[in-house]
């Protein structure tokens, strides 16, 4: 190992005229570890103890935290990372220090963490002595500004990345230059649940949308689920090798950026040496100051912000946590709460929470990470009021302006289906649910695998849906904009209120036996519900009847007969021998509906009514000799 020397005179300066007994230093983060600094002031020491080591995440094997240097160093973490440093947290040697990522500077720069010195790694002077930060930006670049003392490993393999990542030669008081590979992160094993989560998030994201991503096999899947996106922009704490690949195929172009235009923006990069390659000298790639990037107003710039981060478990409030198990200290705030506000505060921005529904604990059981009440012990990273969705393998649950029965009702819909009947029983004891909703929600696979479908007609986008349990306010408002012809059609009587108690019950539909759908389009960012479709389903007889209803001012466009025709697939699938319908005679429009579907019309037990009959068994069979 090379001796420590001055940048500016090559004399040899030893560890104990840089450092004293009982200081604080920073050690750099994430795949800038200088690990050839920490082992050589292992090894020249020379009677120094004491000395606090306070950083965030690193990529490392974090052996100054092992339990035979614990008379050398402490360690204060500002996120936990890694075996040794979880271990040492977890037996009280070490410290755990929660803080948001964007106010790591200020704890540096206010004197509430002084700092004594910063070892970092840099990359090897230009012709001009600036030294590049190279993959990690982040709060290393404030502990350089505010720290008395920079020692340096100077690392010929570390990009030279473009952005505010250059120090001078004459910031550093000591340096020595050891060559070692960055430290590379393996892609995450992927598995069906977040293949599927990944495939729910993209749904969320729309083209033009600037995205910040997370590290973890959940975000990997989202950036994998992108690939037919388009205009993509980055600003985000954090850039791995999905996010590379996408800036390759031109998914991510940075064009309709709104801040920072054009530019991928990120504080460090974390992946393969593919990633390390691929920003070096790259100057479409830009680094910041985490007090830069992970700034919440900053964020807010960029319209269109979708922010994605995971978590630990989530409450059918949306409490979200994610630094700890229980009382366990796993991992650390970092940049989530800033960025979800971040987002929030965007116009048109989306602040998203993705995790799997389930893990095992330490026996192998299989718990649900969506819960009615915190595991005790757990942290609340991120508030309830804070996310506007949480997603899981199991679908999309809209938090946003959703009152406490609400949210309940759409986070059962996405836990996993082996919890959703013990969750919605324990809501029913803290009266979040009324005691008549006796329904847990169930999906619709038909629709595919996201659940849901879209359409355009008229130029309006529509999802089309399954109705769901936290459906009930949306339902009843849709009831209350038909006039009295509209009632007299689809009720054959006066109709004049739609209680919580009935709007209940029409949403809580076992979805796996009985069909309900709806057309759904937003008004600025609620959505509003614009038609309903559904069908009722007789063992003895296999078949369904159906009804459906339009809002008046969005007839004509196509919704009732794509209603119709989904409502048909789905019957088919499920094998569903015969459709059938009683209609209004003067229910013209209703009757051609029908009838250009294929529906037989004859007269019914009312002479009012006409009974209408799609026979789906002779279809099925013609599909099974094709």
């Amino acid at each position: 190992m090379p001796p420590l020397t001055s940048p500016k005179t090559d004399e040899i300066i030893p560890w104990d005229q840089l450092l004293k007994s009982g200081c604080r230093i920073f050690l750099g983060s994430h795949a800038a570890v200088p690990n050839a600094l920490m082992t050589d002031l292992v090894a020249n020491s020379r009677g120094l103890h004491d000395i606090e080591v306070t950083h965030v995440f690193t990529l490392s094997d974090n052996f100054w935290a092992e339990r035979k240097y614990a008379e050398l160093f402490t360690v204060n973490a500002l996120y936990i990372g890694g075996t040794a440093v979880r271990n040492a947290v977890a037996e009280g040697r070490a410290d755990y220090t929660p803080t948001f990522l964007s106010e790591v500077p200020k704890l540096f720069g206010d004197h509430v963490l002084p700092l004594d010195a910063a070892l970092i790694m840099v990359s090897p002077p230009d012709e001009l002595g600036y030294c590049s930060l190279g993959v990690s930006v982040d709060v290393v670049s404030s502990a350089v500004e505010n720290a008395p003392v920079v020692i340096a490993q100077v690392n010929p393999a570390m990009p030279r990345t473009s952005g505010h990542t250059f120090i001078h030669r004459d910031q550093i008081h000591a340096w020595m230059t050891v060559e070692t590979p960055i430290p590379e992160s393996p892609p995450p094993e992927m598995d069906q649940a977040v293949e599927q989560i990944g495939q729910y998030v993209s749904v969320l994201v729309e083209n033009g949308s600037t995205l910040q991503i997370g590290m973890g096999k959940v975000h990997d899947a989202v950036l994998r689920y992108l690939g037919n996106h388009k205009d993509l922009g980055i600003h985000s704490e954090m850039i791995s090798d999905g996010v590379a690949q996408l800036m390759k195929s031109g998914v991510i172009n940075n064009r309709k950026k709104t801040f920072h235009k054009g530019k991928t923006i990120t504080s460090y990069c974390m992946g393969s040496k593919m990633l390390y390659d691929f920003v070096d000298g790259n100057p479409h790639v830009e680094l910041y100051p985490a007090e830069h990037v992970s700034s919440p107003v900053k964020i807010a710039r960029n319209e269109k912000m979708v922010a994605i981060n995971s978590a630990i478990e989530v409450d059918l409030t949306g409490q979200v946590v994610s630094d700890s198990i229980g009382s366990l200290l796993y991992s650390g705030i970092g940049g989530q709460v800033d960025f979800i506000r971040g987002a929030a505060l965007s116009k048109g921005g989306k602040p998203i929470i993705a995790l799997p529904s389930t893990a095992k604990d330490k026996d192998g059981k299989l718990i649900s990470r969506i819960v009615a009440s915190l595991t005790p012990g757990g942290g609340v990273v991120t508030s309830r009021a804070h996310v506007h969705y949480v997603v899981t393998e199991y679908g999309i649950a809209s938090l946003r302006g959703k009152s406490v029965r609400e949210r309940t009702l759409e986070m059962i819909r996405i836990a996993h289906p082996d919890f959703r009947r013990a969750l919605l029983e324990k809501v029913r004891e803290f009266y979040w649910v009324p005691e008549y909703q006796e329904q847990a929600p169930t999906a619709v696979p038909e629709l595919g695998p996201v659940d849901q479908k879209r359409y355009t007609f008229d130029g309006i986008r529509y999802t089309l849906r399954p109705l769901r349990p936290s459906d009930e306010r949306r339902l009843q408002e849709f009831f209350y904009t038909h006039n009295k012809e509209t009632l007299m059609m689809r009720y054959n009587h006066h109709v004049t209120q739609m209680s919580r108690e009935k709007s209940c019950n029409l949403v809580s539909v076992d979805q796996r036996k009985d069909l309900a759908l709806c057309f759904t389009d937003l008004d600025g960012a609620s959505e509003v519900i614009q038609g309903v479709g559904r069908y009722y389903f007789y063992e003895a007889s296999n078949s369904c009847e159906v009804a459906f209803v339009i809002k008046e001012s969005r007839r004509g466009q196509g919704i009732a007969t794509t209603l119709l025709k989904e409502m048909e697939t789905v019957a088919r699938a499920r094998g569903i021998e015969k459709m059938f319908a009683c209609v209004r005679r003067d229910n013209t429009p209703m009757l051609k509906i029908f009838e250009s579907n294929g529906f037989v019309s004859r007269v019914g037990d009312s002479m009012d009514e006409l009974y209408l009959e799609l026979d789906l068994s002779a279809g099925n069979t013609q599909e099974q000799k094709d």
